[in-house]
This record gives C-alpha cells, sequence and structure tokens, in this order.
C-alpha cells in the first residue's frame, strides 16, 4: 500500500551558513562598526542569538539574516518563534529566535482533519512529529500532497519517504 510522511525539519548546515554569511555583511557594514551588532547559532539548541545596541539595531541585524536564510532555505524564516527582546549590560539588547523542528501535535491534527474531511481515499495517523498518508493509488496521495500544500501555507512543510 503507497504511503508518504509530511514532516519538516530544519536543515542546520544551510542555517550556519545562513548565519555566517549575515554575520560577514553585518562586519562589512559602516554603521556597524564599533557595535555589538551580531548573529549567532547555538546548533546544540537550535537557537540563533542577535545582539545589538538598541531594538531598533536588532531590527536591522534580523534584515540582513532573513534574507540570506531565504537565500538558503526556502521559507526557514517561518520555523523561527521569536523570544521577548532582552537589555543586558546597560544599553544592549539581545534576542532569541528558536527554530522550531518538527511538526507540533496541533498542526499534525490539523493536516490529519484536512485530509480526512477532503473526502480523498487516503488515510492519515500521526507518527510521532511527522505525519503519514497511505492509500491505495498514487494519484490520491498526490492529490493529498496537493490539498495540504494549498491549505498549510503558514509552516514549511517536506513531503518524503514515498513508498510504493
Amino acid at each position: 500500500m503507497p504511503s508518504f510522511d509530511i514532516t519538516s525539519e530544519a536543515d542546520l548546515v544551510a542555517l550556519k551558513n545562513a548565519v555566517d554569511v549575515a554575520g560577514r555583511h553585518i562586519g562589512n557594514r559602516y554603521d556597524f562598526k564599533g557595535s555589538s551588532a551580531k548573529a549567532e547559532l547555538n546548533e546544540k539548541d537550535k537557537v540563533i542569538t542577535v545582539h545589538g545596541d538598541s531594538e531598533f539595531q536588532l531590527d536591522q541585524v534580523k534584515d540582513i539574516l532573513f534574507p540570506e536564510m531565504e537565500k538558503k532555505e526556502r521559507e526557514s524564516t517561518k520555523r523561527l518563534d521569536a523570544g521577548t527582546v532582552q537589555t543586558i549590560s546597560g544599553n544592549k539588547a539581545k534576542q532569541e529566535l528558536k527554530i522550531k523542528s518538527g511538526i507540533e501535535q496541533e498542526l499534525a491534527k490539523k493536516i490529519v482533519k484536512l485530509i480526512k474531511d477532503s473526502k480523498t481515499k487516503v488515510q492519515a495517523s500521526i507518527q510521532g512529529d511527522a505525519v503519514r498518508v497511505t492509500g491505495t493509488k498514487r494519484d490520491d496521495l498526490q492529490a493529498a500532497i496537493a490539498l495540504v500544500k494549498k491549505s498549510i501555507t503558514d509552516y514549511p512543510l517536506e513531503y518524503g519517504n514515498f513508498r510504493d
């Protein structure tokens, strides 16, 4: 019976590359000379920390970082969960951007309900942080992929592990 998985995994190599390129851009900008503006990636905790002298400068650093992330991995900024802006040591500011990985339970339930309500001849089940869709025909599975792609646009999803 043919099946495929709907998952969402962050490409940490691409994100590390994007943060490095953004760091070089920040270092070369004239208005950031002598400031604490920088972006760093903690791969173990899956957190990008953005530093700056003010909240305005944090926004400027993110304006450099986000397009670089989009170049390396499409829709990667949608998986970021922005924390609150913290002031540290007087006038400096920092913000943590947590990288979400996997499909959260609420989104998985929404995908399963969407597929069941569509009346296509496929079954969807939650398997940890992924959703497995099985059906009798390959065309039905492709219709399910098209339906989910059209309906869920606020979070990056990947469709893989296709088995016949």
